[in-house]
Order: structure tokens, then C-alpha cells, then sequence
């Protein structure tokens, strides 16, 4: 335990230190750690590894050193140019010597088919776990509610939007669920609400809101449960079709709307594209897609 010494000289325990200040001290002394040896299999000196995270050397050699107290925006500058993921300077297993680290190192940079079959291997699903639900996803104005519609009555399967069901379920619409309870408490009702249609449909179409993606719990769920398609378009394409449903939010009162646009897609895109299959859409009239939608599915086997 710390000690103080007070004004006759005396040593005693420090009675504002708690066991929660040795772990924050052992935590500061590991992140360093991690650090130095990230910087070192890299081979990148201090003052190069300075200029690529914007932190100051002074800074770096404290954190290496365990001697600061660390700043979660400056350790996430350092870890990014590093090419390093954060979690791992902070977890307990040490990434170079660690298999399961490894192996989550070699799935995030692998592509989706890849993706796939180590999913397979790793986590067999169980016969028929899909049954025969389609789930459609992507950014707002892919045109998911449209094809659903339209895919659903001509292969004569229910279709579904998750945002109806969490608003029928709720009583309330999307706007006020998000103003009373937050995007938390919105999560927790598309979770459930998601439940309770793989519950009760075994042949269905669904589509869902463009940020499910966000919610782990959620969208690990819906890519076991449904065969998943990304219908995929350019912002371009996506801001005229939501300007074409009389829908201008997007850009009201926002000239960098297109921008904002760019970058959720670019974000997004590694989760959408972990769908089964992807449509691509862009620069299509909604028939042609319709038409292409239904022969995807079918030539999937994605329905019996």
C-alpha cells in the first residue's frame, strides 16, 4: 500500500489509497507494456511512431514507461498507428503469443467468404437454423422495404419490417422511442422484437433498419437466423431514392449531408458485408432489381 510521511517524520499507510488504485497502476504499467513491444516487433522508433500518431514523444516514453496516466484518445491515436488493435494493448492475453488473438487478428482482415467458412468451422449451425428466412439489409434508401414488398408476394412469403413490429409491439413510433428511452432502449426492443419474429416465422422477408449493424447482440442473431442479402447502392443513389419518397430530412439545413452519407456507408460496409449474398442496385429501376432479388434467392436455396 502507498505510505505518506507526516510533518514529525512519521511513515503510515495512505488512507485515501484503495486496492482499485493498485489495479489502475498495474493496468497503466501493462498498457505501457504493450506499447514498447507493439513498437519494437514493428520496428518503429519512438520518434517515427511520434509523427504517425500525433502524440508527443515526451508522452510516448511516459506511456511506455508506466508513468503517466493514460488518455483513451491518445492510447486509440497510438494504437491506429501502430495498426494495432486497442483491446489488445488493454486485454490480459498477450497478442503474440495468444492463438485465439491470432485467429481474431486473421478474421478481421479477411474478406467475407473467408469470413464465412471459418464461422462454419468454428460454429456449425444447426441443421435447418435458418429455416427459410430472408433478411434484406443496408443503408437507408437501398430500397429494402420496396423489393421486400414486391419479392414477398411474387414468392408468397410475409413480409416484414423490424421498425413496424418494434413500433407495434411499443405502442409508440421510432421518434418517440428514441426520445424517451435513447438509442439503448431502442436496441433492447429491435433485440426483442427480433426474437419474436424468428419465434414465430419460419418463411418470411424482412427488412431492417440500416443501423442494426451497430448492435453485436442483434446482427450476430439475424446472420444466424435468416440468409442475409446487402442491397447495396452508391450515397448517390441512396440520398435520391430517400429525396424521391418525399423525404428530405437527410438534407435539410445540411449542406455536408452527402459527406455524412459517404462516411456511414465507407463504415458500415465491412458489417453489410457480411451478408450471405449482396445485390447490387445502383443506377436500376426497381423492376430489374425485383427480378434479380427473386433469382438470387432461388438460386441460393434460400427458400425450400
Amino acid at each position: 500500500m502507498e505510505e505518506v510521511t507526516n510533518f514529525r517524520g512519521e511513515v503510515s499507510p495512505n488512507p485515501l489509497h484503495s486496492p482499485v488504485d493498485d489495479q489502475v497502476t498495474a493496468l497503466i504499467a501493462h498498457v505501457g507494456e504493450r506499447v514498447r513491444k507493439a513498437r519494437q516487433v514493428k520496428g518503429i522508433p519512438r520518434r517515427v511512431l511520434s509523427e504517425m500518431s500525433g502524440v508527443s514523444p515526451r508522452y510516448l516514453a511516459q506511456l511506455e514507461a508506466g508513468v503517466c496516466n493514460i488518455s483513451i484518445g491518445l492510447l486509440l491515436r497510438v494504437a491506429i498507428a501502430l495498426d494495432h488493435p486497442i483491446e489488445q494493448l488493454l486485454g490480459e492475453e498477450d497478442p503474440w503469443t495468444s492463438d485465439s488473438l491470432r485467429v481474431a487478428d486473421l478474421y478481421r482482415i479477411a474478406n467475407a467468404d473467408v469470413r464465412r467458412k471459418a464461422l462454419e468451422i468454428l460454429n456449425p449451425e444447426p441443421e435447418n437454423a435458418k429455416a427459410d428466412r430472408i433478411c434484406l439489409i443496408g443503408l437507408r434508401g437501398a430500397g429494402k422495404s420496396t423489393l421486400g414488398a414486391r419479392m414477398g408476394a411474387e414468392l408468397g412469403v410475409p413480409f416484414v419490417e423490424l421498425n413496424r413490429e418494434i413500433e407495434e409491439q411499443s405502442g409508440m413510433n421510432i421518434s418517440e422511442i428514441m426520445e424517451l428511452y435513447g438509442a439503448d432502449g431502442y436496441r433492447r426492443l429491435e433485440n426483442q422484437a427480433l426474437n419474436r419474429i424468428i419465434s414465430t416465422y419460419d418463411n418470411i422477408v424482412l427488412a431492417v433498419a440500416g443501423g442494426v449493424v451497430g448492435n453485436p447482440e442483434t446482427y450476430n442473431t439475424l446472420l444466424e437466423k435468416f440468409h442475409s442479402i446487402w442491397i447495396k447502392a452508391t450515397p448517390q443513389d441512396h440520398m435520391e431514392r430517400v429525396q424521391g419518397q418525399g423525404d428530405l430530412r437527410p438534407t435539410a439545413g445540411n449542406p455536408e449531408a452527402m459527406e455524412h452519407l459517404k462516411s456511414l456507408l465507407t463504415s458500415r460496409s465491412p458489417l453489410y458485408a457480411r451478408a450471405d449474398v449482396v445485390l447490387e442496385t445502383t443506377g436500376k429501376p426497381v423492376e430489374v432489381s425485383t427480378r434479380e432479388l427473386s433469382a438470387l434467392v432461388r438460386s441460393n436455396g434460400f427458400l425450400a
